[in-house]
């Protein structure tokens, strides 16, 4: 029988960003020779990043997203570098590729592994676990806005950041939500709002929302105002599994369950397209960490977890398992990296995911 081959774009991009990728691909070498499946992943690799754009002038080449386009997937390191503006780093290659494919609906899941010690008390004693499915293609980050009157001089220039929220967007993650809950055990769907400061686009989400309820009479349902959701996330998490929100909104909320989980460093995310007319991105939450860049001491496990989603989508649910499976096995063992209070340098925390592989 032919190997099945999978073709993945990989952008290390900045900071810790090259050594969790690097790890991940260790991982997804390891599940290649184990797999009972008949198994290829072909690897390109792309430079894009701060030091492109500081050689060149642009986070990615011009043609960037047509030498994407037809790739099974993207596995993504992490962007941001001193060199660079934050706003130039994220729109020129990150945002551009989320918005460029159109990968509209971003999967953070908030894992708690065992052997890791939560913030939260709770976490001791009752099982948790839970799903941030984020807008991401329009809300607070659709980029519509400008900076203006600057000429007036001092103290005169105004900005504006416009949100933008349609119709078809909240439905299609909404729906999305809600298949997502379908297959999960506590089968009920969050649904964050801000309706009450924001009458036009957060009352056109719960309109949205209430009307694509109805055709879900199997799922439980909430709307929760974000302030009421964030203490939520605190004192009442045993009470969630898929939660709803704006761009901006998750993307707050799903950063708050991944450090209730321990750390941001085990946060993984997937940048889907579900129509699948265009690759989706596989990423870490964390950022590019220039504080212990290069030290060999960065935490790969969201980034390793990010490659188990990416096999999700493959349909490879077993390789998945089995990574994922790992992962719970090394930090109950009490392999832990620096962030989650241990002492396993980044290499020895991959070797030891990849031992359990075997």
């Amino acid at each position: 029988m032919a190997k099945q081959t999978y073709r993945i774009a990989a952008i290390p991009a900045d900071g810790i960003g090259t050594e969790v990728v690097a790890a991940g691909r260790r991982v997804l070498d390891a599940v290649e020779r184990t797999s009972v499946t008949e198994l290829n992943f072909d690897w390109t690799e792309f430079p894009w990043g701060s030091q492109y754009y500081t050689e060149t002038g642009t986070m990615m080449a011009d043609d960037g997203l047509d030498q994407l386009r037809d790739f099974d997937a993207i596995y993504f390191g992490a962007v941001g570098w001193h060199t660079v503006p934050d706003h130039i780093s994220l729109w020129g290659l990150r945002l551009a590729i989320c918005q460029g494919f159109d990968q509209w609906a971003n999967v953070r899941p908030v894992t708690f592994l065992p052997g890791v010690q939560s913030p939260l008390r709770k976490a001791d004693h009752t099982e948790l676990d839970w799903v941030v499915v984020r807008e991401n293609s329009e809300g607070e980050y659709a980029g519509i806005g400008g900076r203006n009157l600057g000429a007036r001089g001092r103290g005169s220039e105004v900005a504006l950041q416009t949100a933008l929220f349609t119709e078809v967007g909240c439905e299609r993650i909404m729906r999305f939500a809600f298949e997502l809950a379908r297959t999960r055990t506590h089968k009920k769907v969050s649904s964050v709002t801000k309706s009450n400061a924001q009458q036009y686009g957060m009352v056109l989400w719960d309109d949205v929302f209430k009307r694509v309820l109805l055709d879900y009479p199997d799922v439980d349902t909430e709307s929760v105002l974000v302030d009421a959701m964030a203490a939520k996330f605190v004192l009442q998490p045993e009470e969630l599994s898929v939660v709803v929100a704006s761009n901006l909104n998750a993307d707050i909320l799903s950063d708050l369950g991944s450090a209730l989980a321990g750390s941001l460093g085990i946060a993984s995310s997937a940048n889907l397209n579900p129509e699948r007319r265009y690759p989706s991105m596989f990423e870490p939450v964390h950022g590019s960490a220039p504080d212990i860049a290069g030290t060999g001491v960065a935490n790969p496990i969201g980034a390793i977890a990010s490659a188990a989603l990416m096999l999700r989508h493959f349909g490879l649910d077993d390789d998945a398992d089995r990574i994922d499976a790992a992962i719970n096995a090394v930090t109950e063992a009490g392999v832990l990296p620096r962030d989650l209070g241990g002492f396993a340098p980044t290499d020895t925390l991959t070797e030891a995911i990849i031992a359990q592989l075997s």
